[in-house]
């Protein structure tokens, strides 16, 4: 029997592995939360299969997404940062990921998780959309707008409404497997 998921993940084991094990996932621990600010973030106009593909540079470079750790990285940091070829050599998005560490810091001692404070947009449980099709899926919703505006008045950068309604998707907070997907059929995506 063949197995049928979103046709995204349909060719690239590395993408048919994340949409398997991963997409769609509820995530409640802000350190993979920040992950995925960070890597949506140095997503944007690239492809996620070439994030996915830096991943580990980013774990390993990133200080295993160690919000505090982060947040301290220095100037001298973030040169080291831009010169490893293993993570997108942007010079505003690694700054931006050090400026987004800091505002999670401040969010969390205001709201005490950064868990709390994200999910809330959607009412703390996941959004459970029956799309049929992959072009009935927005690219942003009026959560995902809300969300960015919130994260920029706090500071953060790189978290426009498309990219937190792809962050949504990711940690689980928006199931949009579509309707003929195994994960969304055994109960597994969202």
């Amino acid at each position: 029997m063949t197995t049928i998921r979103c046709p995204w993940a349909d060719v690239d084991p590395l993408m048919i592995r994340y949409h398997d094990e991963e997409w769609g996932t509820p995530q409640r621990d802000d350190r993979a939360l920040f992950e995925f600010l960070v890597l949506e973030g140095a997503q944007a106009g690239l492809s996620w299969s070439t994030i996915l593909r830096k991943r580990e540079a980013y774990r390993r470079l990133y200080a295993g997404f160690a919000v505090a750790e982060v947040a301290r990285f220095t100037d001298a940091d973030a040169a080291r940062l831009l010169a490893d070829p293993g993570i997108v050599r942007n010079r505003l998005k690694v700054h931006g990921a050090i400026r987004n560490a800091r505002a999670v810091l401040k969010l969390v001692e205001e709201k005490g998780s950064l868990s709390g404070f994200l999910w809330d947009f959607v009412g703390g449980e996941p959004v459970d959309n029956r799309w049929r099709e992959m072009s009935e899926i927005p690219a942003q919703t009026d959560a995902s707008r809300a969300m960015s505006r919130e994260l920029l008045r706090r500071g953060f950068t790189f978290v426009g409404p498309t990219i937190c309604y792809a962050f949504m998707q990711a940690t689980g907070m928006v199931n949009d497997h579509l309707a003929t997907c195994f994960r969304r059929l055994d109960g597994s995506g969202g």
